[in-house]
């Protein structure tokens, strides 16, 4: 496989922008000769300078050669700096085929390409096919959603099937006739025939969407009895837990209680009292509406 081809497989696979630093650290060995990759410059440039002098010294330079040897010595720093070089000549390697990959996909009659994206390069589509990426991803249809009466439904006539739904309520000890009317309706389980026996209850198995929805070869590959309990059980736990807390929010807040209970008494007599000024004025409205209209009635006569 050529280094383009691993760039290439790398840059798809990244969910995030791979950097040139992030490539030169997975491709140095394959970029740099094996002599480079295994042993560090500054300790070759050591050995070389160590060595040269080794034949010509005399008995009374040794004492000089011992110390130019240990100040030859190449020291943390050195390393580093020895590191640094090897990164920057393995990004120099890696640019060009990097850049080659780009312009082969930009070269091409590729819906994809790789742009350079918050200092690393990530693979997406050329803004000419835009349209027809749109249409496809309003086609999707929104993830799905399943309360935990419809999960504990649905994992029973996955382990059991085909049954019946008297069955599945019994394994419940609730009523499962809505829940499985749901889960019909979305497509995650399908009738079966019916079971003979009196009363011909019909039968309830999954579909092939089940599979899809759970990414599953087939229902073998469902987790043991044992770990659905397990992750049931962690489940219950947690909705129960958040339940409590917010018994605990409810009630560390009891101040609009306490004020509702005291306006209401005070809401309730101004009712009563509206309520008896109403024919009080009734009753003073009556008299005086007789005494206007009797003399309109003697003017007449």
């Amino acid at each position: 496989m050529s280094l383009k081809a691993k760039l290439e497989a790398v840059i798809y696979a990244a969910e995030e922008p791979v950097t040139l630093a992030q490539l030169a650290t997975i491709f140095a060995v394959e970029v740099l000769p094996v002599d480079d990759a295994a042993e560090p410059a500054a300790e070759q440039i050591a050995l070389v300078e160590s060595d040269a002098p080794a034949a010509s010294l005399t008995p009374e330079d040794a004492p000089a050669a011992e110390e130019t040897s240990t100040s030859a010595e190449p020291t943390e720093s050195d390393e580093k700096k020895a590191a640094r070089q090897r990164d920057r000549r393995v990004r120099q390697l890696l640019q060009p085929v990097l850049d080659e990959l780009i312009a082969d996909y930009a070269n091409s009659e590729r819906g994809m390409e790789i742009r350079e994206i918050a200092g690393g390069y990530r693979m997406a589509t050329k803004p000419e096919y835009h349209d027809a990426v749109r249409g496809f991803v309003k086609s999707l249809k929104p993830p799905m959603k399943l309360s935990l009466q419809a999960l504990e439904t649905l994992a029973v006539i996955a382990y059991k099937q085909p049954v019946t739904a008297p069955e599945v309520s019994e394994i419940r000890g609730v009523d499962s006739g809505g829940v499985l009317g749901g889960l019909v309706s979305r497509k995650l389980i399908t009738t079966a025939g019916r079971k003979p026996v009196i009363g011909r209850p019909i039968l309830y198995k999954t579909t092939k969407e089940f599979l899809l929805r759970f990414g599953l070869k087939d229902v073998n590959d469902l987790p043991s009895m044992e770990e659905f309990e397990k992750m049931a059980g962690e489940l219950a736990e947690s909705e129960a837990e958040g339940e409590a807390q917010d018994a605990i929010n409810l009630g560390s807040d009891p101040q609009p209680q306490s004020e509702a209970a005291e306006s209401a008494p005070e809401s309730a007599a101004e009712a009563t009292a509206e309520q008896e000024a109403e024919p009080q004025a009734e009753h003073e409205a009556e008299p005086q509406a007789e005494h206007e209209a009797e003399p309109q009635t003697e003017h007449q006569v």
